[in-house]
């Protein structure tokens, strides 16, 4: 039978970001992907205006009906959370729709840049620890991976054994695989992968373009899909890293707006699927 990802994100009618942005990508991976919507907004919050209405008060009658169906999902995947009456909900939803085998993929989407994002207050910041708890899998940038470990953000070279001593609190916390994403090294983005009884591995691409939005979520929706067809975790992260740059380049070439997000639609097809 073909398998199943709940993603749990928000819906952003334009710019490229959270499950827009995974919904193709699952898809042509050969997953099926049902997401389970957090808020609805016109564009993402990176333009100067937009639209959002927040579908909290919402979740629990939409995650009811699921439910009442008896769904299993073969992985549950999350996205931006905005608050804990959200974080608590995902938890729920864990609970109730895994199967024994079903794998558990979150992305901390916290902050980034060293600077946690305005809603993440500490409260909120303890509950994403617990939500982590319940993973298998944690995708954190080095700002929320410093967050999650208890430890100070610095630009910078970092060790590779300060990023081990980081992967491994977060594996501490409940997740046997972890991926410490966009750590710079001189021309350099490279990506941290801690597997827990294995031998860590520094995966680095060139740095090209500028950043852009929605590059988080398509890195992890590849984990995501990729996690649940069994690729092995390393192949799955330089398999990410290397379509993400992809997607940039490409992006640049057509001169789309950095807003915009990446034109990931033009490369799909060099996505392999294994």
């Amino acid at each position: 039978m073909q398998k199943k990802i709940a993603v749990i994100n928000d819906i952003s009618g334009f710019g490229r970001c959270s499950v827009t942005v995974s919904l193709p990508i699952i898809s042509y991976m050969g997953v099926q992907c049902c997401p389970v919507p957090t808020a609805v907004l016109s564009n993402h919050m990176g333009y100067p205006n937009y639209f959002m209405d927040n579908y909290t008060d919402r979740m629990d009658i939409y995650i009811a009906n699921w439910q009442k169906l008896g769904l299993k999902f073969d992985g549950i995947a999350t996205g931006f959370l905005g608050s804990a009456e959200q974080i608590g909900i995902v938890k729920h939803f864990i609970r109730t729709f895994s199967k024994e085998d079903t794998l558990v993929i979150v992305d901390p989407v916290m902050g980034d840049h060293g600077r946690l994002y305005a809603t993440y207050t500490e409260e909120l910041c303890a509950q994403m620890k617990e939500l982590i708890g319940q993973a298998d899998i944690a995708t954190p940038n080095l700002t929320e991976a410093c967050r999650l470990a208890d430890l100070p953000y610095r630009e910078g070279r970092w060790r590779q054994k300060e990023l081990y001593e980081m992967a491994e609190k977060i594996g501490a916390l409940g997740p046997s695989r972890v991926v410490i994403t966009g750590i710079p090294q001189g021309g350099f983005i490279a990506n941290y992968v801690y597997e827990r009884g294995e031998e860590p591995q520094v995966i680095r691409t060139h740095r090209v373009g500028a950043e852009r939005s929605g590059t988080g979520d398509v890195f992890s929706s590849i984990i995501a899909a990729d996690g649940v067809n069994g690729i092995p975790f390393h192949k799955s992260v330089r398999k990410a890293s290397g379509f993400v740059k992809k997607c940039i380049l490409r992006s640049d070439e057509l001169e789309i707006p950095r807003t915009d997000g990446v034109c990931f639609e033009d490369v799909l097809y060099q996505l392999k699927r294994d």
